[in-house]
């Protein structure tokens, strides 16, 4: 069964590298600032708060983009699009924007892979990827131990430090994304935004604000 939740998440995390059509202008987002040694983000859902305890060691660049999409409101009114928490614990993804200008935006904005210090385990926090340096906005907490995943290069930036409750209600009734299931296609929902998804897939969990708190 996990290598079926590997082999599912190899394939949906490659929709991270799909580019919005129209998107000929590679514009480029201009927040390339470090991040605290330490700081906290709350993240108000439709579910309720939970709290991000960020500690940039563990993953430097990660962190520091992370910053810099809390700091712009990136994540204000993303959906948790992917959230698998049966047969078994795997996790909740989201950082697609719901407006497609603003995808477009970070569409080219990748950065270099950290080294893997810590281990994917139960509420810690990574950035999707699509291969080797591909790492841009698409995040996913874990439900539960992951660390199989360590060595294909997610490397944790954060952990849920409270409010892991709320993050195990997020809706996830949807399943699996497309190809694989009848969830949300993250292809669509770069090109079409929330309009696709509120329309389609009207029960997904979002986030209200995610903020730096301290």
């Amino acid at each position: 069964m996990f290598r079926k939740h590997i082999i599912g998440f190899a394939l949906l995390v490659l929709a991270t590298a799909v580019l919005v059509e129209g998107c000929a202008a590679k514009e480029q987002p201009a927040d390339t600032s470090t991040a605290p040694s330490q700081f906290k983000v709350l993240v108000q859902t439709t579910k309720g708060d939970f709290t991000i305890n960020v500690i940039r060691d563990w993953s430097p660049r990660g962190a520091d983009r992370f910053f810099a999409l809390v700091k712009e409101g990136f994540f204000d009114g993303t959906r948790f699009f992917r959230v698998l928490r049966t047969p078994n614990p795997f996790m909740a993804q989201f950082g697609i924007n719901g407006d497609p200008t603003v995808t477009a935006k970070w569409a080219y904005a990748n950065i270099q892979d950290d080294p893997v210090t810590q281990h994917n385990t139960r509420g810690m926090i990574s950035f999707a990827t699509s291969g080797p340096n591909t790492r841009s906005t698409q995040l996913f907490i874990n439900y539960g131990d992951n660390s199989r995943l360590d060595a294909s290069g997610f490397s944790p930036f954060g952990i849920v430090s409270t409010g892991m409750e709320i993050v195990d209600q997020l809706y996830a009734d949807y399943g699996e994304g497309a190809p694989r299931g009848a969830g949300p296609d993250q292809e669509r929902i770069e090109k079409e935004g929330n309009a696709y998804l509120e329309k389609e897939f009207p029960k997904l969990d979002y986030i209200k604000t995610a903020r730096v708190v301290e």
